[in-house]
């Protein structure tokens, strides 16, 4: 009898443990979003490990102006977070024997800025003046531009690069648009449906995909961006003039436009812990910091920024932002964590939580 009670007590102190640390641990995840919720907060997040949900909500609403109700289901733009698929796609067809990461992108596109190669493009190391300035100065906006445009603009013009490939790390859409034309160069194939045969498919991603204006007003549980308007309440954000580029730029491909849901992100962070995309040694440059040409690293690699914790662990995230939507994907790899936001108010609480969550 005394050793069954020993048993039993060790069982329930044993049991007593991990309920307080299941007690300690969500109730934190908890209070951040109803701190952030309480402060204005509009948004879907989704904390899991080791690919198990362990926090999944969502607040406030899919459209302000009609009351609807936001679902942790709602499919947001991604903004920014779409490079890692840009990424992904080169790193696929290096894999296929299509191109190497250190090949001259003259080998690919035709653009004024010599000694440039495809892993300058992926680590904004490139020097690449800003398309969307030389568009906004030069294009048609009653017209719908897309990578061919966008190419042409760039040696038409000819804007000045910003420094010599290498020498410095400047965030560059530029480069994720070239990216983007080089693997449909490289392929034979459109770059749209790469990411779709190639990710969302296999990966069950049926959320997923690179819509048109016109497609994505099909979907009915698409959440909008919002912004506050004169009268400090929040409208769709299409209605506003920073907006406008989302149209006239409506075709471009490689540094945004992928929309999705936190759920399907989880299945994107699931597999890159596996080989059902690539290897795991091709997607080991993704996550390691990249170098400029005097050796000082950077902390971006192929589609990811590459940061330490407070205990010295590497982790992994990559932010996004569109007119009223505010975007993150972070991944603390060695205990299979990982984080999900996708505001669509694009509100600053935002970062408290993100602060909060990383803990």
């Amino acid at each position: 009898m005394k050793t069954l009670s020993k048993q039993i007590f060790f069982v329930f102190i044993c049991l007593s443990f991990f309920i307080g640390q299941l007690n300690g641990q969500t109730p934190d995840i908890k209070s951040a979003f109803e701190k952030a919720k309480n402060a204005g907060f509009n948004g879907i997040v989704l904390v899991a490990k080791d690919g198990k949900i362990q926090f999944y909500e969502a607040t406030g609403y899919r459209r302000f102006e009609t009351n609807e109700p936001l679902k942790k289901d709602d499919i947001s733009e991604l903004a920014s977070i779409s490079k890692q698929f840009t990424a992904m796609v080169i790193m696929m067809l290096k894999e296929r024997g299509k191109l190497n990461f250190d090949d001259p992108i003259s080998k690919y596109v035709q653009v004024p800025y010599p000694n440039i190669t495809i892993r300058h493009l992926l680590t904004h190391t490139s020097g690449l003046p800003d398309y969307q300035a030389v568009m906004d100065k030069y294009w048609d906006k009653s017209k719908v531009a897309g990578n061919p445009e966008i190419l042409e603009y760039l040696n038409r013009y000819q804007p000045p690069v910003l420094f010599q490939p290498g020498e410095k790390y400047t965030y560059s859409n530029s480069g994720y648009v070239l990216l983007a034309s080089i693997a449909e160069k490289a392929a034979g194939k459109d770059f749209i449906e790469m990411c779709r045969e190639w990710i969302f498919k296999p990966l069950k991603m049926r959320d997923t995909n690179i819509r048109t204006l016109e497609e994505k007003a099909k979907v009915k549980n698409f959440a909008a961006g919002h912004q506050k308007d004169e009268n400090g309440n929040y409208i769709n954000a299409n209605k506003f003039h920073s907006s406008d580029y989302t149209v006239w730029l409506g075709n471009r491909k490689g540094p945004g436009r992928i929309s999705s849901t936190a759920l399907d992100l989880l299945k994107w962070d699931t597999a890159l812990y596996t080989e059902k995309l690539i290897k795991k040694k091709t997607l080991a440059e993704a996550f390691t910091s990249g170098s400029l040409n005097n050796g000082n690293k950077i902390n971006y690699g192929f589609g990811w920024e590459v940061l330490t914790d407070k205990s010295g662990n590497t982790y992994v995230q990559h932010t996004g932002g569109n007119p009223g939507y505010s975007t993150i994907i972070i991944r603390f790899i060695s205990d299979k964590r990982t984080i999900i936001i996708l505001c669509n108010n694009a509100h600053p609480s935002m970062q408290t939580l993100v602060a909060e969550l990383k803990g």
